[in-house]
C-alpha cells in the first residue's frame, strides 16, 4: 500500500469541505491492525462530522466514518491474522482519527471485531445504529420489560437505530408502536412487524408538556430525544424503562421527577461508543447468530463513498430512512 484514496473532510473558514484525496501510509495512525475497508455506513454522527460546529471532531482534517468493515492486511496483533474479515466501530474512528471513508483503517487491536458469520457489507449494514438498537433492546429486556407488559414505543422509527429497533423488537415478541414523522415509511415499519405507526410525538409539539399522562407505554426505544423524550416519558406504565440513545431532536430534556418517582419508571442510557470490548464482542456474536435482524435486506440500501455527501446531507434534514450502506472498496 503506497498510497491509497480517501474522503477528508475539512475545515475552512466556517464551513467544512469534503472531498476525495489521495493519501499514503504515513496518513494512517499508529495501530495494530491494518484494515482494507470494504463497506461503511451512513451515521448521524457522520453527519454531524460535517456541519460546522457539529461538536463531534476533535481536529480537522480528518476521515469521517464512525463504522468499517473490511479484510486485515497486516497485523502485529496475535488476535488477527491477514485476511480475517473484521469490523470497528465507535471510540475514536471517524471523530478522532480517520475513519470508514478510505480505502484502508489502521486501528488498535482492542477496537476490533471478528465478523463471525456476517459478511462485510451485514455488519456495516448493522454498524453502529444496528449495535445501539440491539443495546437498547437488551436493556429493556434485562430491566424486566416483557412482551405481555403492553406496547413498546419505538420514536425516530424510521431511521437506522429506530427500524432496527423495530425488527429486534417484533422479532422477540413485542407488540411494537412505531413512531415516525414520515408518513410514506409506514408500510416498511409494518413489513418489520410494528403492529401500529404513529406520527411524531408529542402529537400536539405546541402543547405544554405534561408531568404525567395517559399511561400507554411499558417500553420504548428513544432515538430522538428532546420534547420526544420528555412525552414518552410521560406516558409510561408503572415501572416501565425507556432506553434513550438519540438526540436528533434536541439535547434538552424539559421533564420532571413526577414518572420517576410516582410511576417508578427507569431511564436507560445506551452508548455504544465506548462500550468495552469485552461485550462488544460478545453481543456482535449474537447480532451473527441468534439476534441478526430479519429484515436487513429492506432497510439497507447502498452508496459509493463519493456520492455519500448527499445522503449526509438527507441524514441531517431527518429525511433518510433505514441504513446507508457505503461502498468504500469499488466506490472512489
Amino acid at each position: 500500500m503506497e498510497s491509497f484514496q480517501a474522503l477528508v473532510a475539512r475545515q475552512v473558514d466556517d464551513r467544512i469541505e469534503a472531498a476525495v484525496e489521495t493519501l499514503d501510509e504515513s496518513g494512517l495512525p499508529p495501530g495494530d491492525v491494518t484494515v482494507r475497508v470494504l463497506y461503511s455506513s451512513v451515521n448521524y454522527k457522520d453527519a454531524l462530522a460535517l456541519t460546522p460546529k457539529g461538536g463531534v471532531v476533535r481536529d480537522y482534517p480528518i476521515v469521517p466514518g464512525i463504522d468499517l468493515a473490511g479484510e486485515v492486511v497486516a497485523s502485529t496483533s496475535d488476535e488477527f491474522a491477514v485476511g480475517d474479515a473484521v469490523l470497528a466501530h465507535g471510540y475514536d474512528i471517524g471523530t478522532g482519527r480517520h475513519g470508514g471513508y478510505a480505502e484502508y483503517a489502521r486501528l488498535p487491536a482492542g477496537w476490533v471485531v471478528h465478523l463471525g458469520g456476517l459478511s462485510p457489507r451485514e455488519g456495516a449494514a448493522i454498524g453502529t445504529a444496528g449495535f445501539t438498537a440491539a443495546m437498547s433492546v437488551q436493556a429493556l429486556q434485562r430491566y424486566g420489560v416483557t412482551p405481555g407488559d403492553g406496547p413498546v414505543v419505538v420514536t425516530g422509527a424510521s431511521g437506522g437505530v429506530g427500524s432496527v429497533s423495530v425488527d429486534l423488537l417484533a422479532a422477540a415478541g413485542y407488540h411494537v408502536v412505531a413512531s415516525t414523522g414520515k408518513p410514506d415509511a409506514a408500510d416498511l415499519l409494518k413489513a418489520l412487524g410494528a403492529a401500529e405507526v404513529i406520527g411524531r410525538l408529542p402529537e400536539d409539539p405546541d402543547a405544554k408538556p405534561r408531568p404525567l399522562g395517559r399511561a400507554r407505554w411499558a417500553g420504548a426505544v428513544d432515538c430522538v430525544g428532546g420534547a420526544t423524550l420528555a412525552d414518552v416519558l410521560s406516558a409510561m406504565s408503572y415501572a416501565g424503562a425507556v432506553a434513550a440513545s438519540g438526540l436528533t431532536g434536541g439535547a434538552a430534556l424539559n421533564t420532571t421527577v413526577m414518572p420517576f418517582i410516582l410511576r417508578g419508571v427507569a431511564l436507560l442510557g445506551i452508548d455504544s461508543v465506548q462500550l468495552p470490548i469485552g461485550p462488544r464482542r460478545a453481543l456482535w456474536e449474537q447480532l451473527a447468530g441468534p439476534l441478526k435482524p430479519r429484515h436487513l435486506s429492506d432497510v439497507a440500501h447502498d452508496v459509493d463513498v463519493k456520492d455519500v455527501g448527499g445522503v449526509l446531507d438527507e441524514v441531517r434534514a431527518g429525511r433518510y430512512s433505514g441504513r446507508a450502506v457505503v461502498r468504500v472498496a469499488d466506490g472512489f
